[in-house]
C-alpha cells in the first residue's frame, strides 16, 4: 500500500514522503491516526506541486537549523544527578533530561528529536546524544553527567 505521510513517523519516514507499507499498518493505524493519506495519482500531483513551492522556504529552514547546530556544538552540557555507591545514579538520565538541560541554555528542542546513544545513562561520565533539528541536519551533542553537590 502506497501512502503519503502527513507528519514524521518514527522509523518510517518524514512528512510528505511517499512510503510503501503493509496494508494493515496503513489501513488500521496510519490513516485513522491522521498520519498518512492514500497515494492516489491526484494526491501525488498535489504533493509534487506543494513540494515545488516549499523548496524555496525549505532552504531558509535548513539554514536556520544549521545555525542552531553550530550553537549546540559550542555548548558544554552538564547534567547533575544524585549518585549512590560508586558512580551509579539514582534513576537514570535520558532524552528528557537532555532536553531540559538544553532549555536552560536557551535552546528549546522537543525531547522526541533527541536520542541518547546507548539508551538511558545510569553512571557518571561523558556521553553523546544525537539531536535531529531537521531531516537533513543532525548534531552529535556531547554531555557530561556529574554528581549533585549535597
Amino acid at each position: 500500500m502506497e501512502l503519503i505521510l502527513k507528519q514524521d513517523v518514527e522509523n518510517l519516514g518524514f512528512k510528505d514522503d511517499v512510503v510503501t507499507v503493509k496494508n494493515g499498518y496503513g489501513r488500521n493505524y496510519l490513516i485513522p491516526q491522521g498520519q498518512a493519506i492514500l497515494a492516489t495519482p491526484s494526491a501525488k500531483k498535489v504533493l509534487a506541486e506543494n513540494l515545488k513551492q516549499r523548496a524555496f522556504k525549505e532552504k531558509k529552514i535548513v539554514d536556520d537549523a544549521n545555525k542552531i547546530a553550530e550553537a549546540l556544538k559550542a555548548l558544554e552540557v552538564k547534567i547533575t544527578s544524585k549518585v549512590g555507591a560508586g558512580d551509579k545514579l539514582f534513576g537514570s538520565v535520558n532524552n528528557i533530561d537532555v532536553a531540559a538541560a538544553l532549555e536552560k541554555e536557551g535552546h528549546e528542542i522537543d525531547k522526541k528529536f533527541i536520542n541518547v546513544i546507548g539508551g538511558n545513562v545510569k553512571r557518571l561520565g561523558k556521553y553523546t546524544a544525537i539531536v535531529r533539528l531537521h531531516r537533513e541536519v543532525t548534531v552529535e551533542l556531547p554531555f557530561e553527567v556529574i554528581a549533585q553537590a549535597n
